[in-house]
């Protein structure tokens, strides 16, 4: 199924139906008095969060969603039927935004959490209320109330347990699919993945939801390469693991160039706690990994990033998985 994380929507909730202008009219009754029914109510339009959801892609192609209008009144004092409210499902982490993007209206977090984006309108009187002392027979009645009508943006910032960081070409891909079920593409050239992928590991019997993002480049805060599609779905992940590919001239210097793009983009994700994993150790002599895992910590010994480890690791040979799994596991149990 093709990803998709932003959506614009116009979105209609029904109109109130009509009231009814009646009289009641019997065998020996000829003049009887007004018995006009009221409109029926329009459906309300509700958004609402799924877990078995993960992309907004229902919203690529229709983007307008009405309720249906309530009934019009009938005599003998039928009220018109009521409709149904209309669910619009969307996945967990689903933020509904005004058309310019400028105010947020809500932030569905948990599964099963709703928001009444528009409301339908109320159905008119019938006649029946206007009946008064000097008004016995009211030709009045009047139309139900319009339904709420607004367009609205949808954004999906996806909300994982762990999030992978790093380079195009770092290893994020093969470290997924080593960790879960997921299979995503992978290849030796940067930027395969283009959207999130998701899969979930069990990490001594826990769940974990790991998203595997798009590959940052210098300048992705600006929206250069793949930019904030990638950064704002890393907002949401409870811990970074930042790959690291071994397999360059400066593994150091490319952390820190990442670092410098989530910096530059939030500062909610300079806090988050991460993980580094010095990928493609087994493209190292042992000397040389070590070296860069001991240069690693030294510089990193006062950055004051909230580090949890700093693992050597290969997705080839599966060095330090054990290692990761239980820094994991520790992490869970917080």
């Amino acid at each position: 199924m093709k990803f998709l994380d932003t959506a614009t929507i116009y979105i209609k909730a029904g109109n109130g139906g009509y009231g009814c202008t009646s009289f009641r009219r019997e065998k020996y009754i000829p003049f009887g008095g007004p018995n006009g029914g009221d409109g029926g109510r329009g459906g309300s339009v509700i958004i609402k969060a799924v877990r078995n959801i993960n992309t907004l892609i229902d919203y690529r192609h229709k983007h307008h969603f009405g309720a249906k209008n309530g009934a019009t009144g009938e005599g003998r004092m039928k009220t018109g039927q009521s409709q149904e409210d209309l669910t619009l499902l969307v996945p967990i982490g689903t933020i509904i935004l005004s058309e310019n993007g400028n105010f947020e209206l809500a932030d569905l977090k948990s599964d099963g959490e709703e928001f009444l984006i528009a409301r339908g309108g109320d159905g008119g009187f019938g006649n029946i209320h206007f009946k008064s002392s000097t008004n016995q027979t009211p030709y009045k009645s009047t139309s139900g109330h319009m339904g709420e009508e607004i367009t609205v943006k949808l954004q999906l910032k996806i909300i994982a347990d762990v999030g992978l960081i790093g380079f195009p070409n770092a290893g994020k891909s093969s470290f997924l699919s080593l960790m879960t079920s997921a299979r995503p593409k992978i290849a030796n050239y940067p930027f395969t993945t283009l959207n999130p992928q998701l899969g979930m590991a069990y990490i001594f019997g826990k769940e974990l939801l790991i998203a595997d993002l798009p590959g940052l480049i210098e300048g992705a805060h600006r929206g250069v390469g793949l930019g904030d599609t990638f950064l704002k779905h890393a907002e949401r992940c409870t811990t970074l693991i930042h790959i690291v590919d071994l397999d360059t001239s400066d593994p150091l210097k490319s952390y820190f160039d990442i670092r410098k793009e989530l910096e530059s983009f939030s500062k909610k994700l300079t806090i988050k706690d991460e993980i580094i994993l010095l990928n493609k150790s087994d493209l190292r002599t042992n000397e040389d990994a070590t070296d860069i895992l001991k240069e690693f910590k030294a510089k990193l010994k006062s950055s004051g990033h909230n580090i949890l480890d700093i693992i050597l690791f290969s997705n080839m040979s599966r060095d330090g998985l054990d290692t990761l799994k239980k820094t994991l596991s520790v992490k869970l149990q917080d």
